[in-house]
């Protein structure tokens, strides 16, 4: 094996060995709280919304983008699902309404960036507070309360169906990562995505569409928004103009523990996945210790600290 096998064999292992490493050092702790089947379905549920907004989220870093917007655009998102149902629409057109309008959230940041030229930072911080006064514009400041068909039940720890183990959510959440993984590695737009991101001059030069194919990766990631949105409004049973504030950091922070660059030109789904379940786990198991809410906030805020450091410390020995 050289080297560089060995460096990309390492760095694919590295969220998977951060991953058991937080998990014996909770164990270690007294009273050593074992995890049960309910704590992994219910870590497994919470994975879901973060984990599908950052799967989008991984085609934007991988490509040297950014989406602060993304907690903004799943409150929309949730508000559409809950405006479509409520008003009596079949849930298969509210799942397209809802997708819809994510799609149209990421249409816009990506033309906002190619057209305008403007930094993603920028432009998805200027539609950070666009689509959140969107959403309570449209529900006029107001939780708005509709029946959801059945979908709660997708997103309930204990599913009605004994022999799924787990949430049906949850299923579709690792039959999704499989589609995603294969699409960024294997697909013409996520081997774009990685071309733009170790190099968007060459890979201009190399006949790359960039422009569109930052549109297209938006979109892409306005999709997984909007699929995320519905689950959100499926676990509240309510679209809420005012939720996911400081969501975008937990995407954010799942698809750099999982070993995506911040520069761009790396980044996996499978890892993406591991670091949205490890926030999860930090967060259960701070529940299971009786730790209150300000300790966790401190424990995640430095685990993203922690991960940031990391990928910069990689940088700066790539370029040494």
């Amino acid at each position: 094996m050289n080297t560089d096998t060995a460096r990309r064999a390492m760095r694919a292992l590295a969220p998977l060995a951060v991953l058991l490493i937080v998990v014996a050092v909770f164990y270690a702790i007294p009273p050593h709280p074992a995890v049960r089947l309910l704590d992994l379905r219910t870590i497994l549920v919470q994975t879901v919304i973060v984990s599908i907004a950052a799967m989008g989220m991984t085609f934007v870093i991988v490509s040297a983008g950014i989406d602060l917007s993304v907690g903004s655009a799943i409150a929309l998102a949730s508000v559409t699902a809950a405006l479509a149902m409520d008003r009596g629409l079949p849930l298969s057109v509210t799942i397209l309404v809802t997708l819809c309008a994510g799609a149209l959230c990421g249409l816009y940041n990506g033309l906002l960036i190619t057209v305008l030229r403007l930094p993603p930072f920028i432009a998805t911080l200027g539609t950070l507070g666009f689509f959140r006064g969107v959403a309570k514009w449209i529900s006029n400041s107001r939780p708005i309360t509709a029946p959801t068909e059945g979908l709660d039940q997708w997103v309930q720890p204990i599913p009605s169906q004994s022999w799924l183990v787990f949430a049906p959510a949850v299923w579709l959440m690792l039959g999704l990562a499989v589609i995603m993984a294969l699409a960024l590695r294997h697909s013409v737009l996520g081997r774009y995505a990685f071309a733009i991101g170790s190099n968007e001059a060459t890979a201009r030069l190399c006949g790359v569409r960039v422009e569109r194919t930052k549109v297209y990766i938006y979109v892409l990631m306005g999709l997984m928004t909007g699929l995320a949105g519905l689950f959100q409004f499926a676990r509240l049973t309510q679209g809420d103009p005012t939720v996911a504030v400081g969501l975008e950091l937990d995407v954010i922070a799942a698809v750099v523990i999982g070993g995506a660059s911040l520069a761009g030109g790396q980044g996996s789904i499978v890892g993406t996945l591991v670091g949205a379940f490890l926030m999860s786990y930090l967060r259960n198991r701070c529940i299971a210790l009786g730790w209150p809410n300000f300790v966790q906030e401190m424990i995640i805020g430095h685990v993203i600290i922690i991960a940031v450091a990391a990928d910069q410390w990689r940088l700066r020995r790539m370029f040494r």
